[in-house]
């Protein structure tokens, strides 16, 4: 059947080749129609009348009802369009398979995981927001009966602080921060508050509500009331102006603590820690006295605060089965080995305070030598070869020391290193310390006055 082609160029210079069967020869060939559609497809395999007309991996076999022949692929070879032949089939890689069922695996577990932790998250918060609950319940009903302190409200929180005013915040820590506040009265005061949504921290301020609601003393800051309104609980304490005894011993003021002062200090804080362990209702362990942790008034008398990490004892009980908790470099080198908490774990932690007032120096500290950075290894090597007087703060002395000074700084220095005692049980009580600390004391304020005879240098 005859037929006629053309090429068509379009303007943007591309070509299309157009086929049109000559259906009419009476019509000129631009008028002819287009009565048939060609559609192209792959070659597929060759016919064949016997195997001799299969070449390669192939055999001849009928693939229709009409009993067509065709050279059919063996098995493990497919046919190939392009190149008209059977190749051999592709093997599926094992590494690729084991990645694949790997990335599923992982998917799964990933899965698994992140909807477990959120399930826990949701679990702890409502957990956490029962606990808080219960507490604020039982703050409430000792208040009521008389047994708690005072309960304030979160309007009268938020004005003495100016709606916790940043320019307020007298320091920040681990719980929280700390804002100074004034009371309607005029009563200066300082606001604890937990991190909001933060367990540990919230717990550590219902636990301080707690301690400080069973105990009074002179020597202990005083909690004036606690307010539960607020997301998360907040404690108003008394205000001691005259920050940490960290502060002052460290460089943060400029004034130097003499010697009497000193020892004031470390006889209130020994009373204070006396009373925790033996005078209160029931015995109280502090768990974190530190330097940081006593405070000063105006006229340097000493006041232990933050009682977070605290503990009650159990009647009858010899220790307190607890996670090791506390300030590296102050915590019971036994009760981090051992979990016994015990009145003997604050007696260390004591013993440390004393050498830092001894010495000025820092607990730990980087810029002394590599095996002297903790200042308990530091003073113990010191004593053991009879130097002890090298590490005192030589301001202490002056440049021609009394006789009775020496004495006393030695004293004090025998004191503190007997509450370092490597074992809990050779350690003295705070009431034996406090009875050490009142003989040195009286020992001073039984000198007679004049000069006395100097001492040599050391």
């Amino acid at each position: 059947m005859p037929s006629a082609y053309k090429i068509r160029l379009h303007d943007s210079g591309c070509k299309s080749f157009r086929s049109i069967l000559h259906l009419d020869s009476t019509k000129p060939a631009g008028k002819w129609e287009e009565g048939l559609e060609i559609q192209w497809s792959l070659p597929g395999e060759p016919r064949c009348m016997s195997q001799a007309d299969c070449s390669g991996p192939s055999t001849c076999s009928s693939t229709t009802r009409s009993g067509v022949s065709r050279c059919l692929c063996n098995k493990g070879y497919d046919w190939d369009h392009v190149q008209g032949t059977c190749l051999k089939k592709m093997k599926r890689s094992h590494f690729s398979v084991i990645l694949k069922v790997s990335s599923g695996v992982a998917a799964v577990l990933i899965f698994i995981a992140v909807l477990t932790t959120v399930m826990l998250r949701r679990s702890r918060r409502f957990s956490y927001q029962a606990k808080l609950a219960k507490a604020r319940e039982e703050i409430l009903r000792s208040s009521n009966e008389g047994k708690s302190a005072r309960m304030f409200s979160i309007k009268e929180v938020k004005k003495a602080t100016n709606k916790f005013s940043k320019d307020r915040i007298l320091g920040c820590g681990g719980f929280g921060e700390v804002y100074k506040g004034e009371l309607q009265d005029g009563t200066i005061v300082a606001i604890k508050s937990a991190k909001v949504g933060d367990i540990k921290s919230t717990e550590q301020v219902l636990n301080e509500v707690g301690i400080l609601s069973q105990v009074n003393h002179r020597n202990l800051v005083k909690l004036l009331g606690c307010c539960v309104e607020a997301e998360q609980p907040l404690m108003i304490y008394e205000y001691v102006s005259n920050g940490t005894l960290h502060d002052h011993l460290h460089g943060k003021y400029s004034n130097f603590l003499d010697w009497e002062t000193r020892l004031r200090i470390a006889l209130q804080t020994a009373e204070a820690l006396a009373y925790l362990h033996s005078a209160a209702y029931t015995p109280i362990y502090h768990r974190d006295v530190k330097s940081t942790n006593i405070l000063l008034d105006d006229d340097f008398n000493a006041k232990v605060a933050d009682f977070g990490l605290s503990r009650l004892a159990s009647p009858g009980l010899s220790h307190v089965s607890t996670c090791a908790q506390g300030t590296l470099g102050y915590l019971d080198p036994e009760y981090y080995r051992n979990y016994h908490l015990t009145d003997k774990s604050d007696v260390y932690s004591y013993g440390v305070v004393l050498l830092e007032l001894l010495t000025s120096q820092k607990v730990i500290d980087f810029s002394r030598d590599h095996d002297n950075v903790n200042l308990v290894v530091h003073v113990i090597e010191r004593a053991s070869s009879g130097s002890i007087l090298e590490v005192v703060d030589q301001r202490l002395m002056g440049n021609e020391p009394p006789a009775y000074i020496i004495k006393c700084l030695r004293m004090f220095s025998e004191v503190a290193l007997a509450c370092l005692k490597e074992k809990q049980d050779e350690r003295p009580s705070m009431k034996d310390v406090l009875k050490d600390l009142e003989c040195i004391i009286n020992n001073m304020e039984s000198q007679e006055e004049g000069p006395e005879e100097a001492i040599e240098a050391l």
